[in-house]
């Protein structure tokens, strides 16, 4: 990649402790990438989060800064520990005992995408994935780092709202109600990542714009949620992961119709989520 890795949009005054993040958003894919891969343009897309960068990126305008990446999943996954290295596609690589996303082909050079589309013919040198992490993995997490860091700094206290999306068809129906979905899950790895306080509001913001929501089941967070998720410090993690069938035609990756309303009930939930974090809301550490 030689395209930065990532996009910051700030906002004029940085008014609240809450940081928007959307690591899988990416479709920067440069030519050489996908020429070493066997999938088309379309399939390769299948294990993005697309748009969600869209769908949260009127957070600077109450305050919040929004980091989102541009290198794709498929590339590097960020939601990934930089050490989670596939001996499936990385050559020279030791398997360092179960990691049942290693396994699977999720690690941080995915060798998968959805459906367990294999990515490769044949694997990748140890080289250029120390590269890819490097050039692509390292930035965006010092980067985040540096803005939780100047939250704790500001306000004493850090709310990071990692933004994902879920396959409509992957997303199983709410207990005792066939057919009918949860429309977003939020992860806090059961309550190690984030005060309760602070998760509940953060679950009223998406229910009271009329979100059927979730915790933790199917998705309680994955590396962003475990490694900057300290709640008893005050600062606090929750993972977002919004059906993508609400905005977004999944076969062709590209928005529906409905993409600017839903656009704009996030928008009030940004809203809602953002005040958590002003000054007048402190303390935030655990209780």
């Amino acid at each position: 990649m030689t395209q930065a890795p990532f996009q910051l949009d700030l906002p004029r005054t940085r008014s609240t402790c809450v940081v928007f993040a959307s690591p899988h958003s990416g479709r920067a894919y440069s030519w050489e990438f996908l020429k070493r891969s066997v999938l088309d343009e379309r399939s390769i897309r299948s294990s993005e989060d697309a748009f969600v960068d869209r769908l949260f990126d009127t957070a600077p305008e109450y305050g919040a800064p929004l980091l989102s990446a541009l290198a794709p999943r498929a590339y590097v996954d960020l939601n990934r520990s930089a050490d989670e290295l596939d001996p499936a596609v990385v050559r020279d690589v030791r398997s360092f005992g179960h990691n049942p996303r290693i396994s699977s082909g999720l690690g941080v050079i995915p060798r998968v995408v959805a459906n367990g589309r294999e990515i490769y013919r044949g694997k990748i040198e140890l080289a250029e994935a120390r590269q890819r992490l490097e050039t692509v993995w390292h930035p965006y997490h010092a980067e985040l780092q540096r803005l939780l860091d100047e939250s704790m700094a500001l306000f004493r206290s850090a709310i990071l709202i990692d933004c994902h999306s879920m396959p409509h068809e992957a997303i199983e129906s709410l207990p005792g109600q066939p057919g009918v979905k949860p429309q977003v899950v939020l992860g806090d790895r059961f309550g190690a990542a984030c005060a309760p306080h602070v998760m509940d509001r953060v679950e009223a913001a998406f229910a009271g714009a009329g979100f059927r929501v979730v915790r933790n089941a199917p998705f309680a967070g994955a590396y962003v949620t475990q490694h900057y998720g300290r709640p008893s410090r005050g600062q606090h993690v929750v993972q977002v992961e919004v059906d993508r069938g609400l905005y977004m035609n999944e076969a062709a990756v590209r928005p529906n119709s409905d993409f600017a309303a839903v656009r704009d009930l996030l928008r009030g939930v940004i809203a809602e989520i953002v005040e958590i974090g002003r000054p007048t809301a402190m303390p935030l550490a655990a209780e």
